[in-house]
């Protein structure tokens, strides 16, 4: 299954936590001054280093408020180990900037730095406007919820991206219009981001505009789309999954395969078993679950002949299916 958004979500986690891996720097040994300090360095792996360091500190280095604002748009590259782990966004390749762990340690400082990270999603530089939508969502504080609605229309798309992911996070039902509006976005970034965050929210209002996702030219996007589909758990997105069981994209016909068995709906059934003969291995897979998860005794003669398919997951999955159904 996608988990786009999700992984942010993970990464946001590991950044927050005190309890974790991160302890080489000793931060309590230096000062917030000398750190704040190095935040001008002129190597970017000082300036990360830095930031890392006043994450550690938390709450106690409000005095770094201000200085971090200003790295809020610092983009230049470095590799994600300087702070002994990845990059809050999750980049495969490992890498992070000052701005985003600049963004982490406002969030660890927590509500003193709030509004004025609010105050940077009006600065003339996106990134710094990126990282500041990252923050608000970390911060899980609905007071952010109307500017980042407001965000969704800013000019970058990268800043864009960002906004919805934060309205998923903060998980407020009043974003629902404007994520679906989001849904239309010229950049199939901020579409994937959009169908994410109305997964998250988790609300059967978004599932006409979702259904409709699943047409959407970008694979990713119709494969967030199913996605969302299955965590909101409506029977009304049934046929328009069933038809994306025909998607030409196998991850896309894989992830309609789980939404309805996700659903649990009987109407399903027929569709599923005829991906039981889909020419990815993990389609079958995900039909064999969702056939189990239905429970309805009409997918047997279906799964029976799966037990002899080519790929051992799949054989599995059909046996345990088959004992699910027999329960």
């Amino acid at each position: 299954m996608i988990r786009t958004g999700v992984a942010s979500l993970i990464a946001l986690l590991a950044l927050t936590s005190s309890a974790n891996e991160y302890r080489g720097l000793n931060a309590q040994s230096r000062g917030v001054r000398d750190l704040v300090a190095d935040l001008a360095a002129t190597d970017p792996a000082a300036r990360v280093r830095a930031a890392c360091e006043i994450r550690e500190l938390g709450d106690t280095a409000a005095d770094a408020i201000q200085p971090l604002l200003g790295v809020l748009g610092d983009a230049a590259p470095v590799e994600a180990s300087v702070c002994g782990r990845r990059s809050w966004r999750g980049s495969a390749d490992d890498l992070t900037s000052p701005g985003e762990q600049a963004a982490a340690a406002l969030v660890a400082i927590g509500t003193r730095a709030f509004q004025p990270v609010l105050d940077t999603l009006k600065s003339p530089v996106w990134i710094a406007r990126r990282n500041a939508a990252w923050a608000l969502g970390a911060f899980d504080d609905q007071r952010a919820v109307a500017a980042l609605i407001d965000t969704l229309k800013d000019r970058e798309p990268g800043v864009r991206e960002q906004a919805a992911w934060a309205l998923g996070a903060l998980d407020d039902a009043s974003a629902l219009p404007a994520l679906m509006s989001a849904l239309k976005d010229p950049d199939p970034r901020v579409r994937r981001q959009a169908a994410w965050a109305l997964g998250a929210i988790d609300d059967a209002r978004a599932s006409s505009a979702l259904s409709s996702a699943l047409t959407d030219q970008d694979d990713r996007t119709r494969e967030q789309a199913a996605w969302a589909l299955g965590a909101i758990d409506d029977s009304a997105a049934v046929p328009a999954l069933l038809r994306a069981l025909s998607d030409p994209g196998d991850r896309v016909r894989r992830q309609a395969a789980w939404a309805l068995g996700a659903i649990d709906d009987a109407r399903a059934v027929e569709g599923l078993v005829h991906a039981l003969a889909d020419q990815s291995s993990g389609v079958r897979q995900q039909a064999a679950w969702a056939l189990g998860a239905i429970g309805d005794p009409r997918a047997l003669a279906g799964l029976l002949p799966s037990l002899k398919d080519s790929d051992a997951g799949v054989r599995k999955q059909a046996a345990w299916a088959i004992g699910a159904i027999g329960k």
